[in-house]
């Protein structure tokens, strides 16, 4: 009969916590994620970790990936994701946002770095060094707080528009990705709310 290593509380908490998220989100977590759930000072005590548990046949690592272990002989399932698309954001001037239900499309969590709420359709190329094109579904997470350097989804008198959010010391600025395109000055007192953040695109064919 096959008897299990004996663990480290740590190793077995963390062995747990591997289970719990292919099991449960459908993928396994990164490094990252390993240390801050386990406690562990950095994602190189996490990879220890994970490597003792590899070398004791508990898990399996795939080389060469962020989320490339999980438990040995236990298949990562890809989620699907059932999310609602909400019309139109301006890469480009702002425009305003359709709020009717266009579709539903049902995609693959994997093609987002966080589970998003909605999709919008680009329309318009000031993102294009971002990799965001005329046409694509962007995904976004519904949130009020974004942090400086984060593509966020804004609406900016009434409009919606996706940029890089700039934070000054006494200002906003809307970075656009595209030198033919100027930032845009969010001014004291303007209508502005950041509606979400950018985690992923789907381009169709």
């Amino acid at each position: 009969m096959y008897s299990m290593p004996e663990l480290s509380p740590r190793r077995a908490a963390i062995l747990a916590f591997i289970r719990d998220r292919v099991a449960g989100h459908g993928r396994p977590p990164s490094l990252a994620e390993i240390a801050a759930a386990c406690g562990l000072a950095s994602r190189g005590a996490a990879r220890k970790h994970v490597l003792a548990l590899a070398e004791a046949g508990l898990v399996e690592l795939a080389a060469g990936q962020a989320r490339g272990v999980r438990p040995a002989g236990m298949r990562a399932r890809a989620d699907l994701l059932r999310l609602p698309l909400l019309g139109r954001v301006a890469a480009g001037a702002p425009i305003g946002a359709d709020a009717g239900l266009a579709d539903t499309l049902t995609l693959d969590a994997r093609l987002f770095s966080a589970v998003p709420d909605y999709l919008l359709r680009v329309q318009g190329d000031s993102m294009i060094e971002e990799g965001i094109l005329d046409g694509d579904l962007v995904g976004v997470k519904r949130t009020p707080e974004a942090r400086d350097g984060q593509v966020v989804v804004a609406r900016l008198d009434g409009e919606l528009t996706i940029k890089r959010l700039e934070r000054g010391r006494h200002a906003l600025r809307l970075l656009p990705r595209n030198p033919a395109y100027a930032p845009i000055e969010v001014a004291p007192g303007q209508d502005f709310a950041v509606e979400g953040v950018f985690c992923g695109l789907v381009r169709r064919g």
